[in-house]
């Protein structure tokens, strides 16, 4: 079980990196950015726009902390920060479908809204490797 704990120090660097983006991330969905995220979440979600955009900051805060700190759980912190990326990502598609403009320039086009929907498997795998939860998962199923 250690073993699928220990990380590289460049994985480490990446994880810390990644943290504080996810970090300023949810701070800025609470604060500066609040306005700017609703636009991301679809018309289907059941919830207010405004009451998704303050839940998910929390989660990207509670995420970014444990990615710093719960180094004995680091393995599952990967598994469910990748997991956001996953739930989120049907508010990018969303965003770039309907196209609504975000964050002034950054997203004010289909293009970049676009090429930004490539980010989010990166978003997946980094977040998997520098945890080191994609080798815990595959040492794992090699021991079956």
């Amino acid at each position: 079980m250690k073993n699928r704990l220990k990380t590289t120090r460049i994985q480490n660097v990446f994880r810390i990196l990644l943290a504080c983006f996810i970090l300023y991330a949810g701070i800025s969905h609470l604060t500066f950015n609040r306005i700017e995220f609703q636009a991301q979440v679809p018309d289907w979600v059941p919830l207010g726009k405004d009451l998704v955009v303050i839940l998910s900051g929390i989660i990207e805060i509670t995420l970014g902390i444990a990615m710093l700190f719960w180094s004995k759980e680091r393995v599952k912190v990967g598994w469910a920060l990748a997991l956001f990326f996953v739930l989120i990502f049907p508010g990018n598609i969303s965003q770039y479908l309907n196209n609504k403009d975000a964050f002034g320039a950054a997203l004010n086009s289909d293009n970049a809204r676009l090429i930004r929907l490539f980010f989010q498997p990166i978003l997946i795998v980094w977040a998997l490797w520098s945890t080191g939860a994609w080798k815990a998962w595959r040492e794992r199923k090699s021991e079956q």
